[in-house]
């Protein structure tokens, strides 16, 4: 299994769709923590997220928040 960065970004305007857009959908991020900067004004949410490839990761997010998410794969790695 890989490990993933998802980072996501959107409008001001958009804010409270992308939140709505959770509701119903069966995914194992729901109810959990993500970092956000929207309260802070800079309307993006990140996700660490293990799955076997690219699109199982994104597969984790609502269609209209993954159309707007770069996904990276990452892994620990000491920094001397």
């Amino acid at each position: 299994m890989a490990t993933f960065l998802l980072s996501h970004h959107h409008t001001a305007v958009q804010c409270a769709p992308m939140f709505a857009a959770w509701r119903g959908f069966a995914s194992p991020l729901r109810h959990r923590d993500a970092l956000s900067s929207c309260p802070h004004g800079g309307h993006g949410l990140w996700w660490l997220v293990e799955a076997p490839d690219e699109a199982a990761a994104l597969g984790q997010l609502p269609e209209c928040v993954s159309r707007q998410t770069e996904v990276t794969r990452v892994r620990p790695f000491p920094i001397p």
